[in-house]
This record gives C-alpha cells, sequence and structure tokens, in this order.
C-alpha cells in the first residue's frame, strides 16, 4: 500500500479506537491536552515535523519558522510542531494558516502557543495547539530543523509517521507499525459497530457490553481478527 492509501483508511477511523489498537499492540503513541482551536472534525496524515528552540537557527539563508514544512506538505499531511521552549512565544500564525491552507494541507498539531487563532477559525483551518498567546515567535524562538525527531507530550515523534488526531487526543503511528495499527483499529470499529447495531435493536446494554465489549479486545487478538480474520470493510 502507498503513503496515501494508509492515510484514507486513518481518516474512516476514530482517536479513541486507534489508541486502544496500540495498546493492545503494546506501542506507545496517545497524546492528550491538544484541544481543536479551529475548524472541524478530525485530521490524519503522514507527518512532517517542525522543532522550534532557543538559541542561533541552523547555518543557511534565513527563512521564517514553519515555511519550509508548508512547501513540503500536501492534502496527506499533518504538520506536528514542537515548541517546548518554556517561553511564551507562538509557534504557529495567521499567515503560515493561510499559506498551509492554500496549500491544502490535512491540518496543523502544535505542542506550543498558537497565534493569530481568530484568523484561523475564520479560515475554518483545524489546527489543535497545547496553548493560545498573542505573542510572536520574532526574538524569542527559531527553528531548529523540519523533518527532524520532535516530541509531542511524552510522545516520540518523526517526520513520516502517521497521526490521526480529533476531540480525544492525537494518536501518533510509526511508519514501519501502521499496517498492524489499523488492521487492528479497523477489528475494534467494526465490533463496536456492531454492538451498537444489537443495542438499537433492543438487546440491554448491560448484556451487549458484559457479553462483548469486556472480553472483545483480548478475544480478538486471540483468534488472530488483526491479521484481518475477522475484519470487515468499512464505509467512508
Amino acid at each position: 500500500m502507498t503513503p496515501s492509501d494508509y492515510v484514507r483508511r486513518l481518516r474512516r477511523l476514530d482517536a479513541c479506537a486507534v489508541s486502544d489498537a496500540l495498546d493492545k499492540l503494546g506501542l506507545h503513541g496517545t497524546a492528550t491536552g491538544l484541544p481543536q482551536r479551529s475548524g472541524k472534525g478530525r485530521i490524519a496524515g503522514q507527518v512532517i515535523t517542525v522543532k522550534l528552540g532557543t538559541g542561533e537557527p541552523p547555518p543557511g539563508p534565513p527563512k521564517h519558522l514553519c515555511c519550509t514544512a508548508i512547501e513540503l506538505a500536501g492534502p496527506d499531511h499533518v504538520i506536528v510542531v514542537e515548541q517546548r521552549t518554556g517561553i511564551e512565544a507562538g509557534c504557529w500564525g495567521g499567515l503560515l494558516t493561510l499559506g498551509a491552507k492554500v496549500r491544502g494541507v490535512a491540518g496543523i498539531i502544535a505542542d506550543g502557543p498558537l497565534r493569530d487563532v481568530d484568523e484561523a477559525v475564520s479560515y475554518e483551518f483545524p489546527i489543535f495547539s497545547r496553548s493560545l498567546t498573542a505573542f510572536t515567535a520574532r526574538g524569542r524562538v527559531v527553528e531548529k530543523g523540519t523533518n527532524v525527531p520532535v516530541n509531542i507530550g511524552d510522545i516520540a515523534v518523526a517526520g513520516g509517521d502517521y497521526v490521526l488526531c480529533d476531540g480525544s487526543g492525537a494518536i501518533f503511528i510509526a511508519a514501519a507499525d501502521i499496517e498492524h495499527v489499523l488492521v487492528a483499529a479497523e477489528t475494534i470499529v467494526a465490533k463496536e459497530a456492531a454492538m451498537a447495531k444489537a443495542i438499537l435493536g433492543g438487546t440491554p446494554i448491560g448484556q451487549v457490553m458484559a457479553g462483548n465489549y469486556e472480553h472483545m479486545l483480548g478475544m480478538m487478538f486471540k483468534t488472530g481478527a488483526v491479521n484481518g480474520v475477522e475484519r470487515m470493510d468499512l464505509a467512508t
């Protein structure tokens, strides 16, 4: 499968199902405390990272922070920014939002302060961030690199990883793990859809939950469902 194929499958899921899949596979990748500040609905895509810090920028021609990431990105990408310096300074702003929207970027996740949030709201562009500020980055923080390792919460993230983010959290998946995680999450979603159907059909919720949910995740891995044996194709 191509990265675009994986992104399409990831967009059909929700953060909680993918987080459950990570738990069952023994993987670490769930970050919380990043509320949606603008736009609507979940975002998913392949990650382009930006690391911000203090001191001098890397050698080379000067360039405004995050511009390189925008120029590399497209509709299947989510730009992920780390600004964990402890300095209150915007790590993303209004003109960057406009530039990303023009490029068709799927969205932004910022572990740091978002600036110009009202502009982002007016553009209806999806941004999740740790906090908000009016302070500029100019003279306070600099870009240290694009597509370099970053940390979002306690999750190590690399360029080329995958991410799904909605109101419940941001779920990061290493590129090497994406197929296994998708199959596991798709199986969880399919089984929960069947349980919801049973509840709507009149089966008491206690019976559905006790008979299915408490044992669902453990049993499906024992039966090989994560390898597609019990996988159900989900509609887009």
